[in-house]
């Protein structure tokens, strides 16, 4: 079986982990917490213990005759020890040093520690024996019944309370780990029963294909962190969809507008060479496939710029660009294809200019007016129409003709798109102008539009007056 890498481990094995580490800081913390606190509660338990022995052994030394009489008095201290044998006590002469008793090697070895520990009396001192046995001990004065002074050393064996810790930490130290597979275990179960609407998702996208763009993720039942996702995902596949009918319909539409001019000129060679020819003969058959070549490769040069500008690969130099001058070299420029319809070209109004790229402009222009030209009647005018807003400059291009039916508006800017085929493809046009028109406006973050009424279409371009957007 190949084991997965960390990387690559799923997402309920990583909330368990995690969950588990958290959780091992967490009882890490709590452990120390209770550690504290119990060693705080033990201190202070003797503490009190010791102080209620030290005001019994005040009681008892004051019953004691004399100083003197202190060594022998052994019996007199039977209640103090009842019930204690962890408690130690030295008794000595403050003005000589001199023990007086000492009633086990502890409480001798504590007149050192406890007398070195702090010469503050009756508080409590924390030692350790050279075998490493923790007390708690305490001094101070005591007189005995004939008013004489006594110094005692009274200490506590800690053992017991040390066992008690020691006991505390090994049991949660052996809890800790089986603590820790459950918190681990129930948290991967939480995680994989939260995450199963996540399972929807990975069904589809296994089941989604060039035949099956159509299927979407349902949203009922899904938590609210996972509608959104799953919204967008959907938008998404409906994007992805959207693209791959469009390049269906566009991979249909370049092979049969690439067809036309390739047979043509295989037609063309195929009946040349299919006899013998003069030079004037075959002199025109290759002017003729000249012209088709070169209507193949403006085909070609035109989808080249779609796709780059669709990709925002297309350079954008941004100049400032006169909207009146550029339509008038464009009107010029046109002048002798409108005569032949006997057409009018007329530019009129004014705008303050844009930052754009002035050939890009300048292509849309005559992309439009080219446009204009094919479909306007004999005789007529076409007006290119130019004015402005505070922020906007518009330039319109309006001729006379049949006009667009409302179903083509919509499509009227798609790439192939021709609402008369025969007639666009014999007057030259590859169905890409307005194509081009449009990327040209998205491209300077303008916009391009059509109304068509009464046999009356008026194309309109507009233009930001300050700003260009640049290609990402």
């Amino acid at each position: 079986m190949k084991l997965r890498s960390p990387s690559h481990a799923s997402l309920a094995l990583r909330i368990a982990l995690a969950s588990a580490l958290f959780g091992l800081v967490v009882a890490a913390g709590a452990i120390a917490v209770g550690f504290w606190t119990l060693s705080r509660q033990l201190d202070d338990r003797a503490a009190t213990e010791m102080q209620g022995r030290r005001d019994l052994l005040v009681h008892l030394l004051a019953k004691v005759p004399s100083v003197n009489a202190v060594s022998g008095a052994k019996d007199s201290f039977a209640d103090l020890f009842f019930g204690h044998d962890d408690l130690h006590l030295a008794l000595a002469d403050p003005s000589t040093g001199r023990v007086l008793a000492a009633y086990s090697d502890p409480a001798l070895h504590s007149v050192i520690a406890i007398g070195h520990a702090s010469a503050v009396p009756d508080t409590v001192h924390s030692w350790t024996t050279l075998s490493g046995t923790r007390f708690s001990g305490m001094h101070g004065l005591a007189k005995v019944a004939d008013g004489g002074d006594v110094r005692f050393y009274l200490s506590v064996d800690r053992h017991r309370d040390g066992a008690l810790l020691g006991g505390f930490i090994q049991a949660t130290l052996l809890a800790l780990p089986l603590l820790l597979i459950v918190v681990a275990a129930g948290s991967g179960l939480i995680a994989r029963t939260g995450l199963a609407p996540l399972r929807r998702f990975n069904r589809l996208a296994a089941s989604i294909g060039a035949q099956s763009l159509s299927k979407r993720i349902s949203l009922s039942g899904l938590p609210g962190e996972l509608e959104e996702l799953a919204r967008e995902f959907n938008n998404m596949l409906e994007r992805i969809d959207e693209g791959y009918r469009q390049l269906e319909d566009f991979s249909g539409d370049l092979a049969h507008e690439m067809r036309t001019p390739v047979a043509t000129v295989l037609g063309r060679t195929q009946v040349a060479l299919s006899q013998t020819r003069t030079a004037t003969q075959l002199r025109e058959v290759l002017e003729g496939n000249v012209e088709e070549f070169e209507r193949l490769s403006a085909l070609i040069s035109d989808m080249l710029f779609l796709a780059r500008a669709d990709h925002h690969v297309t350079a954008v130099k941004s100049e400032s660009v006169d909207l009146v001058l550029e339509a008038q070299k464009v009107a010029d420029y046109l002048s002798l294809v409108a005569d032949e319809k006997a057409l009018q070209l007329q530019v009129v109004g004014t705008a303050p200019s844009i930052p754009a790229d002035r050939l890009l402009v300048q292509r849309a222009i005559t992309n439009l007016a080219s446009n204009a030209i094919r479909h306007a009647s004999q005789q007529s005018d076409i007006s290119i129409q130019i004015s402005s807003t505070e922020r906007i400059a518009t330039l319109s291009v309006t001729n006379k003709g049949e006009g667009i039916a409302p179903e083509h508006i919509e499509r009227i800017f798609e790439r192939f798109y021709r609402v008369d085929p025969g007639r666009a493809r014999g007057e030259g046009g590859s169905g890409l102008g307005l194509a081009i028109v449009r990327s040209i406006a998205t491209l300077h973050n303008g916009k391009v539009e059509v109304m068509s009424v009464n046999g009356r279409t008026t194309f309109t371009l507009s233009f930001p007056i300050a700003g260009v957007r640049q290609p990402a």
